[in-house]
């Protein structure tokens, strides 16, 4: 079957058409692809077509997709059992492989999805310090938790306006929004506020409204108020953990959070999230302490497995150092496709973390983003969708860099871009 006729069947049996919003390709022109299989950097669809991946899955599929290692994993963990419901083996290595790259950590405990690792840490959080605040930034993303679907108005900050229907103005009355890139902001709200303050939490490298690379001193201001105050510094790194480094943000950056959740990466293409901190916070969730989380498939063998396996290759000397290199060279490709063809664009890059903007420089904030400017990306998605290239349905989403990628993949897909633009005039 085609394309475009598992896309009839599924508009009328999926909310729709699909499981996740963004993938309805409401942001671009055309209709969602449907895929079939993938291997490496490439996938291919049920017409039969192949594609570069950029999107890789969101960026779970840091080896590329369908990795011998990380298959071999999980199906040596599926012949013993898919779900136990019980204490197992593999938990425990990978939370062990998980604290050897994050040594800022002493316990970690596994959920199912970054939502969830994000929900129960900032319940942790308020029962840590037993405050009900959490604050969070305009443009960064913590999954679909009811207190963090909030949206940001004028002004310095916004308590208690949902950005979701079904959500109760009652749900978000605790959480504050402020702008990124603004310390007079964050120091004016805690000078106001900061002894009700439980937690801030924030994408060290916000990167799913486009990626919004901050200043050093906005990171550390984060980190001295909440210090200051007696708040916890939450960073959320579902995407950014084993992305943007080793260990993730916090060396890049040279700021310790209290707390990080994570996903993505660690579950090696399988539903995975995770949450750590000290002993001395972590003591504080069931059945040490009061603060109460469960999950019937936390911890799950199969997905720890393949995590494990995931861990231990992006764990090899010069594995970050080539993605850095690949990362660079594709980099200052798309920047001279643009440039050579007229087009106004700043490509911004964290580690394998790329994001295409056409603005004349890279924005730090939410509001300096000119949305106007999306149709054009959404130009260069046909574009590319037509010459074998596959990016983000969305303008807002940033792309990412895999082992798996080539230099010839990276010339194929700078190539296509030059073309597309080419095409433009």
């Amino acid at each position: 079957m085609s394309n475009a006729s598992w896309w009839e069947r599924a508009v009328k049996v999926l909310p729709g058409g699909v499981n996740s919003p963004v993938r309805a390709f409401k942001s671009v022109p055309g209709d969602p692809l449907f895929f079939k299989r993938a291997n490496g950097c490439r996938f291919v669809d049920e017409d039969g077509k192949e594609y570069i991946d950029w999107c890789l899955s969101w960026g779970p599929m840091i080896l590329g997709h369908a990795d011998a290692d990380v298959q071999e994993a999980a199906i040596e963990a599926m012949g013993e059992g898919a779900s136990f419901g019980a204490p197992s083996r593999r938990e425990v290595m990978l939370a062990e492989a998980f604290l050897a790259r994050m040594p800022h950590f002493e316990q970690v405990r596994f959920v199912s999805s970054g939502t969830e690792a994000v929900m129960s840490a900032l319940r942790l959080a308020r029962g840590v310090t037993g405050r009900d605040v959490i604050v969070k930034f305009v443009g960064c993303y913590h999954g679909h938790t009811d207190s963090m679907l909030v949206e940001a108005g004028s002004g310095l900050a916004t308590f208690g306006t949902p950005s979701s229907g079904g959500v109760p103005a009652g749900f978000t009355d605790s959480t504050a929004v402020l702008p990124l890139d603004d310390v007079p902001a964050l120091e004016a709200f805690f000078a106001e506020h900061g002894d009700k303050v439980a937690a801030v939490i924030v994408e060290p490298f916000p990167a799913n409204a486009g990626l919004l690379v901050q200043t050093p001193e906005f990171i550390q201001a984060c980190r001295d108020l909440t210090t200051k105050h007696g708040a916890l510094l939450i960073f959320d790194e579902v995407i950014t953990g084993f992305r943007v480094g080793r260990s993730g943000a916090a060396p890049v950056l040279g700021v310790m959070p209290d707390m990080g959740t994570y996903g993505k990466i660690m579950g090696g293409g399988f539903p995975v999230g995770a949450y750590a901190a000290s002993q001395e916070i972590m003591d504080q969730i069931s059945p040490n302490g009061p603060v109460y989380q469960a999950g019937t498939l936390s911890g799950n063998p199969v997905a720890m497995a393949a995590g494990l396996a995931t861990l231990n290759k992006t764990g090899a000397p010069g594995f970050y150092e080539d993605l850095e290199r690949k990362g660079a060279k594709l980099q200052a490709g798309l920047e001279k496709a643009a440039s050579d063809n007229g087009i106004t664009a700043t490509v911004v890059r964290q580690g394998s973390l790329i994001w295409t903007v056409f603005q004349d420089e890279a924005p730090r904030s939410f509001e300096a983003i000119d949305g106007s400017k999306m149709e054009i990306y959404g130009r260069l998605h046909r574009g590319l969708i037509e010459r074998g290239v596959y990016l983000a349905p969305s303008g807002w989403e940033v792309g990412f860099v895999s082992a798996a990628h080539t230099d010839d993949d990276i010339d194929t897909t700078v190539a296509a871009v030059a073309d597309t633009f080419k095409s433009w005039s």
